[in-house]
């Protein structure tokens, strides 16, 4: 993709890890916590100040579902005073009018209360997923890099995103269904027995044969519904990744390629949805054959037992008809209830486990601060490996005096942005130590030591919204003046004013910035920070050389006066460098100016001539 064509970066984590490189992982349908009641009383303790409206919402849920199941009893009431007009006697039209009130009453009681339970829950759900989020949100600002390094950003998105909707949705949902359903299986068992002990028994015989047909049927479509949510998240990630590298695919002709891929995994998702579905499908259909089959048995248990003196009206068999619908949906619903906790239990293990990682030391008791800055900068016999089996940095010193502009050089892989991590207390070191103006970092803040610096990174970001949001970033009390002076040292005011609404101009995917325009807002944003020192780390790696000399000449704008450290690979960029530290797997093994070093006749010097053979030669 050509640099003209590059987008503005938004706000947007990278895609996690996988085959495809595919989106936030899935909490799959039916998937299992390995620990469900850890998990379960975890999310019991966060709900705590949630409990008292729990507990409003069940006697809600209770209220109504008792409301629900004396209903039919009044039915068969109203249906026996209308049936007394079969005997040729009159109807007491007193008695259907109060059964018929009873009757309204008690329904609109139910869905009043059913309502307020739900409206309840909505609270309660949205309160929890925002407490949660807001200490994700937390956790993430407290969590030390390496926990990044090992984790795909997919996958800590997912938890912020789909595992608490998960929670959420399982609370306001399943959980009124869970309690309507138990209190209304009880209720309408008692009801039934209460009522006519002989159709209850045919009841208690028949729906369950139905119950166990759907979870067998339950049971084996699971698997199809975990195969279609992965086959689904594999197709969206490689139709992502084959839109995203849309010219690579082009150039290489690798159309057919891709779209012989996308037939196979859409072939697979097909098959796994079809199954699904078709075994889904068949859940109602089981459930109404018994259903219809309660039905029957009711009709024909009911009428001998009139014929025979049993039952003294016919009310009674109405409302058997009334609980065998009654009875059915609690069975239906607590099989689908249960699978939506348990859903709901993994992804509050998976978010509680975020919420338990370890994190960075607390570091309220380290008040040394700087009063003023000079600049000096001093590594000790530095050590580091990002496995601390693994050592990289072994054993680093280096002396910088304030204001000098010092040059990091190497090899891929030689510690340069190591030791820009560690300067910057991304990560801690193994042994040694630095310190900025005779104070070891490690007894100040993280936040003190890292406001002490400006940075301007090889991977320009920007997120949606202006240009002038885009650099004054997270600077407060900035003016506008302020901002355009800014961009006029970074020679980018002058593409900003040409932009439609200049700093005023909204960024997003619609605007083309190139990758060296979008590098000179990013150190436009550095001078707006106005921090004491500068990090530049290959800021000119992926511009031409127009582009490359107006970023050099914004970057030696930006380091003027400054203590400054840049990384380079094109090395006639720090040709002007007062001190060159040149490194080599992790150790410094060459340091200077830029002609010393050359006089030496070293490692540098070979590097130097290297790459400009190289450049002379694509000439």
């Amino acid at each position: 993709m050509s640099e003209q064509n590059k987008t503005v970066q938004q706000k947007r984590p990278p895609a996690g890890r996988g085959p495809f490189g595919g989106g936030p992982g899935y909490q799959g349908a039916g998937e299992k916590p390995k620990n469900f009641r850890k998990s379960v009383g975890s999310l019991v303790k966060t709900m705590r100040p949630y409990l008292p409206w729990v507990l409003i919402a069940v006697l809600f849920t209770a209220g109504g579902t008792v409301a629900a199941i004396l209903a039919p009893t009044y039915l068969g009431k109203l249906t026996d005073q209308i049936a007394v007009s079969l005997f040729g006697l009159p109807i007491d039209m007193t008695e259907v009018a109060k059964f018929g009130v009873i009757l309204a009453i008690f329904y609109a009681c139910s869905m009043l209360l059913n309502y307020t339970q739900s409206f309840i829950m909505a609270g309660v759900n949205q309160g929890l997923s925002k407490d949660l989020r807001t200490r994700i949100s937390k956790k993430i600002n407290r969590l030390p890099l390496k926990y990044f390094d090992g984790h795909a950003t997919g996958d800590t998105l997912s938890r912020v995103t789909n595992d608490v909707d998960t929670i959420g949705q399982a609370l306001n949902q399943s959980f009124s269904t869970l309690i309507m359903s138990v209190i209304m299986l009880i209720g309408v068992l008692i009801a039934m027995f209460v009522t006519c002990w002989q159709l209850a028994l045919v009841i208690v015989v028949t729906v369950p044969v139905g119950f166990a047909l759907m979870m067998a049927v339950i049971k084996i479509s699971q698997k199809y519904f975990k195969a279609q949510q992965r086959e689904l998240g594999e197709l969206n990630g490689q139709i992502e990744e084959t839109y995203s590298g849309h010219n690579v695919v082009k150039a290489f002709n690798a159309a057919g390629a891709a779209e012989k891929d996308f037939d196979a995994i859409n072939g697979k998702l097909f098959n796994s949805a079809l199954n699904a579905q078709f075994l889904s499908g068949l859940m109602m259909p089981i459930m109404g054959f018994i259903g219809n089959f309660g039905y029957v048995a009711v009709c024909a248990v009911g009428a001998t037992l009139f014929v025979n003196g049993t039952l003294t009206g016919l009310g009674v068999i109405t409302s058997f008809f009334i609980y065998v619908r009654l009875f059915q949906n609690p069975l239906a619903n607590l099989a689908q209830a249960f699978n939506a906790l348990q859903s709901a239990a993994a992804a509050a293990e998976r978010v509680f486990d975020f919420l338990g990682e370890e994190e960075q030391s607390d570091e309220s008791q380290k008040p040394r601060t700087l009063a003023r800055v000079e600049g000096r900068v001093e590594f000790k016999h530095a050590r580091f490996g990002y496995n601390p089996d693994k050592i990289i940095i072994k054993d680093f010193s280096a002396s910088v005096e304030p204001g000098q502009k010092v040059a990091i050089v190497g090899p891929t892989g030689a510690g340069k942005t190591t030791i820009v991590n560690l300067l910057m207390r991304f990560y801690e070191l193994n042994g040694g130590e630095i310190l900025i103006d005779g104070v070891p970092i490690g007894q100040m803040r993280r936040e003190d030591v890292r406001g002490l610096f400006g940075m301007v990174l090889q991977d320009t970001w920007l997120f949606e919204g202006s240009v002038k949001e885009n650099i004054v970033y997270a600077k407060e009390g900035v003016t506008d003046g302020e901002v355009v002076e800014a961009c006029k040292a970074a020679n980018i005011d002058h593409f900003i004013r040409t932009l439609p609404k200049g700093y005023d101009m909204h960024l997003d995917d619609d605007v083309n910035i190139s990758g060296g325009q979008r590098q000179l807002m990013t150190i436009a944003r550095a001078m707006v920070q106005n921090s004491p020192m500068l990090i530049l780390d290959e800021a000119t790696s992926n511009v031409d050389t127009r582009t490359e000399q107006l970023i050099q000449d914004a970057m030696d704008k930006a380091t003027a006066g400054r203590t400054s450290f840049v990384i380079a690979h094109r090395l006639s960029t720090i040709k002007n460098a007062d001190l060159i530290l040149v490194m080599k797997d992790g150790d410094v093994i060459e340091s200077g100016s830029h002609n010393r070093l050359i006089e030496q006749n070293g490692f540098y010097a070979e590097l130097y001539n290297s790459q400009f053979n190289l450049e002379a030669a694509a000439v």
